[in-house]
C-alpha cells in the first residue's frame, strides 16, 4: 500500500499537537512547583528577533489547521492571535487538534501533482501537493513546535527528547 498524502501529514499534526499539548502541561506544573511564573513560560524568547512562547504556539497551530485545511480542500478556521494566558495557549492547541483529528482520508486528495495555494500577506506561494506536505507545511509545523521545546527547556522545564517525540509516552513497541 503507497503512502497517502493523508499518511504523511495529518496523523504528524496530530502526533505532535498532542506532544506540545503534554510539553506545556509538564512545563506548566514544573513552573507551579517552583514558583515560577507562567508569564516567564510565555514571553520567553531565544533571540530578540524571535517569537515568544505564544508566537511559536500561534505559528504551530497556524501551520497544523492551516495544513490540514488545504489539504483537505477546506478553509483553514479563524484563530485570531489573541492569546495572553497559558491556558489560552492550551486552549488553542486542543482547538487545533480537534479540527486536524476530523480531517478524514476521504478529504485528502491523493493527487499529490494537485495545486496548492498559500496566500501570504505580500504574495502567494504555490505548490503541489506533495510538495505542499513535504517542503512546506511539516517542516515549518515541526520548527515551530521545536522552538516552542527550546524555549520551555530554557526555562528550566524538565522535558527531553521522547517529550518532544512522544509527548512523554514509552515508544510503541
Amino acid at each position: 500500500m503507497a503512502l497517502t498524502l493523508y499518511d504523511a501529514s495529518i496523523p504528524v499534526y496530530v502526533q505532535m499537537l498532542r506532544n506540545l499539548a503534554a510539553l506545556l502541561n509538564k512545563a506548566e506544573a514544573h513552573a507551579e512547583a517552583n514558583g515560577q511564573p507562567l508569564s516567564d513560560l510565555l514571553e520567553a524568547r531565544l533571540a530578540p528577533d524571535m517569537h515568544t512562547l505564544i508566537g511559536q504556539v500561534q505559528l504551530a497551530t497556524d501551520s497544523a489547521k492551516g495544513g490540514a485545511a488545504r489539504l483537505a480542500g477546506l478553509t483553514p478556521p479563524s484563530m485570531p492571535d489573541t492569546e495572553t494566558t497559558y491556558e489560552d495557549l492550551k486552549t488553542r492547541v486542543a482547538r487545533t487538534l480537534a479540527f486536524v483529528q476530523a480531517i478524514t482520508p476521504d478529504q485528502v486528495s491523493d493527487d499529490a501533482e494537485r495545486t496548492i495555494e498559500l496566500p501570504l500577506p505580500n504574495r502567494t506561494m504555490t505548490f503541489t501537493a506533495r510538495d505542499f506536505v513535504l517542503t512546506y507545511s511539516l517542516p515549518n509545523f515541526l520548527f515551530h513546535v521545536s522552538m516552542a521545546y527550546a524555549l520551555l527547556r530554557h526555562k528550566g522545564a524538565p522535558i527531553g527528547k521522547m517529550d518532544y517525540l512522544a509527548g512523554g509516552r514509552p515508544p510503541a513497541a
